[in-house]
Order: C-alpha cells, then structure tokens, then sequence
C-alpha cells in the first residue's frame, strides 16, 4: 500500500525551522545578556578593587605627607640649633679675642714702639701710638702682615712728625701713628693653619 502524506509537511517543516531560530535567537539573547551582566560584574569587581586600593594609596599618601612636614619642622629644628650652637662657639672663642690681642701685640711690638690707645669694632682694631722713627712704623707694619696669624690686612692710617719731652730740657723728635687692622678668630686661624700645612 502507498502512503501517500496529504498534510502540508513543507509548511510544517518551515514551522519548525522558525521556532528552532526563535529558540536559538532567544536562548543567543540569555546567553548574551548573561555574558554582558558577567563581563559587567568582573569589570565593576575590578574598578571595585581599583578604588580600594586608590583609597589605601591616599590614606598612606596623608601618613606620608603628615611625615614630610614632621621632617620638615626637625629639619628647620636642626637648623636653628645649628645656628644656636654656631653662635655659642662664635661667643665661645670670641671671648678669648681679648686675650690673643694684647698677647699677640706684646709680640709684634718692636722696641721703641708704643701704643697710646686701641679702639675696636667688630674685628677691626685702630691703634694710635708712638714710634722713636718711621722705621719703627714700618717694622710694625711688616710684622703685622707677615708674623702675626692673628692680625690680618694692616693698613697705616696716619703718620705724624711730633716731639716728645723726656726732661724739660730734653726732647726727642717721635712719629705718631694710626694704623688699623683686622683680628682674626680662632677658626680663621685654624683654617689658614691648614692652609699652610697643605701647602
């Protein structure tokens, strides 16, 4: 016997084919929406971490930054105490000054050489005294610039022709004279000292 199909099978196969691509096409939408929501969650999960971590890059930024300030005010502390401590050894040695002075001019004062009066300012000395001649003057000049570590920069200021009286009868023809220098500190000694050891 001969079956013969009457029913429209290409209508019905078309049928099919169209709720297999509907299916397909809805089940491709699911799996798309939930691989957009998944890709969606890793990158929100990792802008998550992103800012967790910024966050601790700040809060260890402020620590730093806190730290920084405090290094800031010792430094400027150390600083200041570097500068108080360098005016009390300035103060230290220069209260010696006196001493180094009068010692060294007793020194570099040759015979005939007398001073009547010393003035300083700061480090710079004027001494007004009496010479028996102007070699005398001269002597003192060269001592002062050439033997003395202590006297710097010497400089004759003035010289006078005068006379002084021994006796009422007796007088002698002297050079009075002026003359200004510079009384090194102790640490300007020391470094020359150096200086001159290298050399």
């Amino acid at each position: 016997m001969i079956l013969i199909n009457l029913l429209p099978h290409r209508e019905a196969a078309r049928q099919k084919r169209k709720e297999a691509f509907n299916a397909a096409l809805v089940a491709s939408l699911v799996v798309g929406a939930l691989l957009v929501a998944l890709i969606y969650l890793v990158y929100e999960s990792r802008i998550a971490d992103q800012q967790a971590r910024n966050e601790v890059l700040k809060s260890e930024i402020k620590k730093v930054e806190a730290q920084i300030k405090e290094i800031a005010t010792i430094e400027e502390e150390i600083t200041a105490l570097k500068a108080r401590q360098k005016a009390v050894e300035d103060l230290q040695s220069d209260r010696n000054a006196p001493v180094y002075l009068l010692n060294e001019l007793a020194k570099q004062l040759p015979d005939g050489v007398y001073v009547t009066s010393m003035k300083q300012d700061g480090a710079s000395i004027l001494v007004q005294g009496v010479a028996q001649s102007n070699q005398r003057v001269s002597e003192v000049l060269s001592n002062f610039s050439g033997g003395s570590k202590w006297f710097a920069r010497p400089e004759l200021v003035e010289i006078q022709a005068g006379n002084i009286s021994l006796t009422q009868r007796d007088q002698r023809r002297v050079s009075n004279f002026t003359m200004r220098f510079q009384l090194l500190k102790p640490s300007e000694v020391d470094k020359n000292a150096e200086a001159a050891a290298k050399n």
